[in-house]
């Protein structure tokens, strides 16, 4: 008789153990899935897009020119060389510097920071679907993975966007998603 209870737990043991995998295994590859699809619908912008080599990879050694192209002219002040015996006070030569990439930069961040907003967007939706799915399938491993999924979803859209966004719309994707999550609980737990 206690063999047959050491192998029922076993058989319980590798049962839970294959559960795991397989809940863990719906999660990754559901998330994947958003996120490939989501790569191949809308693609993110790319630097060479707004910056393209040939505009900024040259050099411009004054100000008029830097402006005229798209840059940002920074001036330094750098001490000239000064031969012995020296004087107590050092001469100094204005020149400057030419961030040839600034407006092109910024133009690319702002894309960045919009694409990164929509696919928040997206995820978030997408996150918020596939827990309710979870709430409301009847097999108890996809219920499990589904919502599982759904969290991560809505982590993954949170750390994406999360730096870009500002502290009123961080407080406006908490207060949301922690009203969903509460009403879902309320709504489908509360028996």
């Amino acid at each position: 008789m206690e063999t047959n209870n050491h192998i029922d737990l076993e058989s319980k043991k590798r049962s839970n153990y294959l559960h795991f995998a397989l809940v863990l295994a719906i999660v990754i590859v559901t998330n994947l899935f958003f996120n490939y699809v989501i790569s191949l619908v809308y693609t993110a912008p790319t630097f060479t897009n707004y910056c393209p080599a040939s505009n900024y990879n040259k050099v411009y050694t004054t100000s008029d020119q830097c402006l005229a192209n798209g840059g940002m002219w920074s001036e330094q002040r750098v001490p000239v060389e000064v031969k012995a015996p020296t004087p107590v006070s050092i001469k100094t030569e204005v020149t400057g510097y030419c961030d040839a990439s600034y407006t092109c930069q910024n133009k690319f961040t702002a894309a960045s920071n919009l694409y990164n907003r929509n696919i928040f967007i997206i995820l978030v939706s997408l996150g918020v679907l596939i827990l309710l799915l979870g709430a409301y399938v009847k097999v108890p491993l996809l219920s499990t993975a589904f919502s599982w999924s759904g969290v991560l979803s809505l982590l993954i859209a949170s750390l994406r966007y999360w730096g870009n966004a500002g502290s009123l719309i961080r407080v406006i994707i908490l207060g949301a998603a922690l009203a969903a999550l509460i009403w879902l609980a309320v709504k489908k737990f509360n028996k």
